[in-house]
């Protein structure tokens, strides 16, 4: 029986710091972006979708690949940190930390925008005309007649996250206690031919990932019903 040691407690550690930091800058950045996505009617939206959507189609080691230029040391990003007396962003958890809000953010994005455009115009008028304020009508309107969406991208951002790979082995590599998540902890071990651990760190995953559509799933239905 394959027993936890140390290499695997710090790859949990670094996962799940990663998948919380992750959810949590993806709903501060996703609620102002979907909701200009589910009611704004500028020409520009189709474009921004599309660049919103492009994790789900573009292969993780394309993505990982420009942000492993663009942070690292010769990039933009990374060499204009390094001549304001910073460090690169390349293997380090900073770096596969941004790698991660991008390539989870349509998970985080396209539930608010769908709750966001059931939501309709019509409450956020009513609150308006009524005296609220931006915020007022956000926390008192939008926020509980959308809760069901920030639920589901909660969830669905913090589950992608949780087994992201190829960006996160291309741009933070696999430095124990900084970039070695679990995926890339399960990777190792197969490679090294130790199945054992690796089945069992698998099925850890796997069972979390079942567990997460099981809540997904019953929400959306909670929500259909209570529409009916």
């Amino acid at each position: 029986m394959f027993q936890l040691g140390p290499a695997e407690w710090q790859a949990i550690e670094v996962t799940f710091k990663l998948c919380l930091y992750t959810t949590i800058i993806l709903l501060l950045l996703a609620t102002p972006l979907s909701w200009w996505l589910a009611q704004g009617r500028t020409q520009f939206r189709t474009v921004v979708q599309a660049i919103v959507a492009l994790p789900l189609v573009l292969p993780p080691t394309v993505l990982g690949f420009y942000l492993l230029i663009t942070l690292g040391p010769r990039g933009v990003v990374g060499q204009t940190l390094q001549d304001l007396g910073f460090q690169h962003l390349a293997f380090s958890f900073e770096g596969i930390l941004i790698a991660s809000v991008i390539y989870s953010m349509p998970f985080a994005v396209q539930p608010l925008t769908e709750a966001f455009r059931n939501l309709g115009r019509r409450p956020v008028e009513v609150a308006s005309s009524l005296g609220a304020g931006a915020w007022d009508r956000f926390r008192t309107v939008i926020f509980p007649l959308s809760r069901g969406g920030f639920v589901v991208a909660a969830t669905l951002t913090f589950a992608h996250t949780l087994g992201e790979f190829g960006v996160i082995l291309m741009l933070g590599g696999s430095i124990p206690g900084e970039t070695k998540v679990l995926s890339v902890l399960i990777y190792d071990h197969a490679e090294a031919m130790n199945y054992d651990a690796a089945h069992s760190l698998s099925l850890m995953l796997l069972i979390f990932a079942f567990a997460t559509l099981f809540v997904v799933y019953s929400i959306n239905r909670r929500f259909e019903v209570a529409k009916l």
